[in-house]
């Protein structure tokens, strides 16, 4: 099917396009400047923003599911209620559990991904744990935290048919070393985690990309020790995830990670749990309790556990707290992820030939419309 969608808001790489785009089945076509004269079925969004697709690239559920699950069913409305927040490709993401359950995660995860389904695509596994340091266990499971094990994170990737694509691990624990050096594939993501500045640096060097999320459950920044956050913002080659929810990180401090970054080397993700999209109450993460409540996720123990956040509404955020504009933002959302994954060459961007992947948004940054491998979805 083709069809032609059009506003003055159309954003890519080259900038901000005062025109329409042409899809044909599930691809960019074309694009052009201007009013659309053609035959084609016209979809006007005129005064709207229309932005690649949202990559969520940690997210560990929403909408009452939840990755470790190992649910079929309640993996597949979960990609398909995702395409109501503009997401059409992410990354679920596992927690810190025993072997058996984070390896029938794994399974279920790669067994949705080779069919054929309606939904957000999943690009891959994000492992978060079991490799992580006890010290700065957030809401994980601190019973099955591990020690880093390249034979057991080669058990998970076979479980897993090769798609984790990100390990968040704690590079300052014995065998971290022999983990970043013997995956050079994988994304090897420094979170929580107790490291010094130099223990930080030196993960860097061996071969880890990313932070997770951003000031949270990572050594904070002290004028002596500048930890885990100091290096990040101040490491050029690192890359880091962030939350921009108002409540894991103050807006100032979301600011400074734009100045620092800039927007090449940031990542906009939810870290969401299975409450998101639902009312507050009592729900379940990785085998803990957890209370929601006035949008607010916690532990028993005071922990912020994950958030209910929407990649639409993170956006809108970071554009309030860090005075930037959404042409110089939208990048973060998708392009980002997009290039860090190696799935640029077909996501990411609003250009001709890559796939008709794209989120339409309000002036209020609400979704209008999402359209996923060409098909549009209406909200």
């Amino acid at each position: 099917m083709r069809y032609v969608i059009r506003s003055k808001n159309i954003f890519t790489e080259d900038g901000i396009i005062n025109g329409y785009v042409v899809i044909n089945n599930d691809k960019i076509e074309d694009i052009q400047h201007g009013d659309y004269t053609g035959e084609l079925l016209l979809h006007d969004y005129m005064n709207a923003f229309v932005l690649p697709g949202f990559i969520d690239i940690h997210i560990h559920g929403g909408y009452g599911e939840d990755a470790m699950d190992a649910s079929y069913e309640g993996l597949l409305h979960l990609s398909k209620s995702l395409l109501s927040e503009g997401t059409t490709s992410f990354l679920p993401t596992t927690m810190t559990q025993s072997n058996e359950n984070i390896i029938k995660a794994l399974r279920n995860i790669s067994n949705v991904y080779e069919e054929d389904y309606e939904g957000a695509e999943i690009l891959g596994i994000h492992l978060e744990g079991p490799f992580i340091s006890e010290e700065k266990i957030g809401a994980q499971n601190p019973e099955y935290v591990q020690k880093p094990d390249s034979s057991q994170l080669k058990t998970f990737q076979t479980h897993a048919n090769n798609l984790i694509k990100i390990v968040t691990f704690a590079p300052e624990k014995e065998g971290a070393e022999s983990l970043v050096e013997s995956f050079p594939e994988i994304i090897f993501s420094i979170g929580h985690s107790a490291a010094t500045f130099e223990q930080a640096e030196h993960a860097v060097k061996l071969g880890a990309k990313h932070i997770t999320h951003l000031y949270n459950g990572s050594s904070g920044f002290m004028h002596r020790e500048p930890g885990v956050v100091g290096m990040a913002l101040t490491n050029e080659q690192i890359h880091t995830e962030m939350i921009v929810d108002g409540l894991h990180a103050h807006p100032a401090s979301v600011k400074l990670a734009i100045l620092s970054k800039g927007n090449d080397k940031f990542y906009l993700i939810t870290d969401a749990m299975r409450a998101k999209g639902k009312p507050d109450g009592v729900y379940d993460l990785g085998g803990q309790q957890v209370t929601v409540k006035d949008g607010v996720a916690r532990i028993d123990t005071g922990s912020l556990a994950g958030s209910v956040l929407k990649m639409n509404q993170g956006l809108k955020n970071l554009i309030h707290f860090s005075g930037k504009d959404l042409e110089t933002l939208w990048r973060v959302t998708s392009l980002n992820q997009a290039i860090a994954l190696k799935v640029d060459d077909k996501k990411g961007s609003i250009k001709i030939g890559k796939d008709a992947d794209i989120a339409i948004l309000n002036n209020d940054f609400d979704v209008i419309s999402t359209i996923k491998s060409g098909k549009r979805y209406e909200f």
